[in-house]
């Protein structure tokens, strides 16, 4: 064989090899990208399923958004209490009463202890002009939660959120009247009236619940700033401290 000839069967042998090695590597790189699309839009698919209702646990989105991942959180489970119920929210802020009625009573079908949404239905009649429904719809709630004071309690904090003082305070003295002795129920009636710019009685209140249970360090903090001098059990006082005047609480 020439030299010509032998080179030129080392460069057809060189460009086929390339061929190959080059043909190997779109199949292999095929391959891998068809892989791991498959696992991206899998993956995809599970976080939708597992996808919570809760906002709080979702990141902020357009509402039309939102709407839709709530009705497709429906479409997979129906009886979903809390899905209905922040449905009839964003069915309420949009005036849209009628859907939010429905969507709030299928809340309440599914958990009848919502405290949350018993008070939005009675927000709801009274943002659409039936103040005498909305009323109505306060007693009934307080009715049914007047032998619990944990209920009593969820009502008049669910009251207060929505802003219908009326009711929240008939609420909290419901559960007042129920559990005198709960620390729990005095720290919240102090809250509320802390709220409400009232200081003489949420001071009394939060005394009294810091008297019922006094590791409750948000409590002390609340009655430090109304001037209130405490102390919170197994907490290391300094000398200062030891000499001065010893606290009333």
């Amino acid at each position: 064989m020439s030299v010509e000839a032998g080179m030129t069967a080392e460069v057809k042998s060189r460009k086929l090899k390339t061929r190959y090695f080059a043909l190997g590597f779109d199949l292999t790189s095929s391959l891998a990208c068809t892989l791991f699309l498959c696992s991206v839009f899998l993956l995809a698919g599970c976080n939708e399923q597992q996808s919570t209702v809760p906002a709080n646990q979702r990141v902020s989105m357009p509402p039309e958004a939102r709407k839709a991942e709530l009705l497709r959180a429906l479409d997979r489970r129906f009886e979903n209490p809390e899905a209905h119920f922040q449905l009839a929210q964003m069915y309420h802020g949009e005036g849209v009463w009628e859907k939010a009625e429905y969507h709030y009573n299928v809340a309440l079908g599914f958990d009848p202890a919502h405290a949350e949404a018993k008070a939005a239905m009675v927000k709801l009649f009274l943002d659409s002009g039936d103040s005498a429904k909305s009323r109505t719809y306060a007693d009934i709630y307080m009715n049914q939660a007047a032998s619990s004071a944990t209920q009593s309690l969820r009502l008049a904090m669910a009251f207060h959120k929505q802003q219908l003082d009326g009711y929240a305070l008939d609420s909290y003295q419901q559960a007042f009247s129920l559990a005198p002795d709960s620390a729990e129920v005095n720290k919240q009636m102090g809250m509320y009236y802390l709220d409400k710019d009232d200081k003489v009685l949420a001071k009394e209140y939060l005394i009294r619940s810091f008297k019922l249970d006094p590791k409750q360090p948000d409590v002390a903090g609340e009655l430090g700033r109304l001037g209130v001098e405490v102390k919170i059990p197994g907490q290391t006082e300094s000398a200062a401290e030891k000499s001065s005047e010893p606290p009333r609480l």
